[in-house]
Formats: structure tokens, sequence, C-alpha cells
């Protein structure tokens, strides 16, 4: 039986990457295509959850690169990860619906967290989740990440991030150490 592992392909995005990369979030996290998997946001925001700008901007920031992972030559995830200062930043996370569940985000996370404590010599790893994502915090919680009750607004009536469906979304930064 092949492992999650098995065949993938870790590189840097590139411009070419940008529609596929934006195709893969979207469907990770908004419409019906995000029931499939179980990280869909379909209920709590509509709309988009990035552009081919806020992608293109991930590739080109000096401090930023957009982890992509390829399995049988096709984008099957992605992160972002961001050097800021002793730590660094994990983002715009996306595992295809369809392969969700069989282990594959958790190899791309280990892989994240490998490489900027490697490249960057960072001791943390933060990121902001929606603090109503119970289910998605807790997943994060099993790899090691903590919540720190440090909340910073949801970007109410800008449509580049989507269209609340609720009116008490915010984000919670959780933490991890690297050692």
């Amino acid at each position: 039986m092949d492992t999650p592992a098995a065949g993938l392909t870790f590189r840097d995005a590139t411009d070419a990457d940008v529609d596929a990369l934006v195709a893969l979030i979207e469907s990770a996290y908004r419409g019906d295509a995000s029931r499939a998997g179980w990280t869909t946001e379909a209920d709590i925001l509509k709309g988009q959850r990035t552009d081919p700008e806020g992608v293109l901007a991930v590739i080109k920031s000096p401090d930023s690169r957009l982890l992509t992972v390829e399995q049988d030559d096709r984008v099957v995830a992605c992160c972002q990860l961001e050097h800021r200062g002793d730590h660094a930043y994990f983002g715009m996370f996306a595992v295809s619906p369809t392969l969700q569940g069989a282990g594959l985000g958790k190899i791309v996370m280990a892989e994240a967290e490998r490489w900027s404590r490697a490249t960057w010599g960072v001791t943390e790893m933060h990121m902001t989740v929606i603090s109503v994502r119970e289910d998605l915090i807790a997943w994060y919680e099993r790899r090691g990440y903590r919540r720190t009750g440090r909340m910073s607004p949801f970007p109410y009536g800008d449509e580049r991030f989507g269209i609340p469906q609720r009116d008490d979304l915010r984000f919670e930064l959780l933490v991890k150490a690297l050692v």
C-alpha cells in the first residue's frame, strides 16, 4: 500500500503555479468541492479564500516561500512560510480535499517546520486560525501547537478574504516550539 509520502515532490512555487494553487486553496476551503474534505469553511464563509494576486504576492516576497507539493505531476498541497525574525509564520495551508485524512497534511507540516528550522534557524512556528474552527484547532494541537488566547479581528468587509456568514469570526494565534 502506498504511504501518503509516496512520490511526493516538495518545491518552491513559481509564477506558472498560480492558477493551480488558487484552485487547490479554493477547493480545500470554499464551495461544494471543499465538502469532500474536512477542512471546509463553506458554512462560515462564502466567496473566495484567495486570489491570483494574493498567491503571487507570497511567491514574490523575499521573506516568504510558497511550498508546493506535487504527486503524479499534480499539485496536491501547499503552505506559505514567512520568515519573521525569531519565528516563522505558517499559512495558506491546503491539501486536496480528496486526499485529506490520509496523513498528507502531517507530512507537509513536518517538512515546513523542518525547513524553517534548518534554513532560517527559527525556534517557533506561528499561525492564525479562525477561532470557531474547533476541529481544525484540535488537529493543530495534536501536532504540538498551543492556543495562546491572543485574538486578532477578522477583516469583515474585505471580500478578498471571503463573505462571513456569522458575526463572531476572529483569528487566534497558535504557536509551536521548534526543537
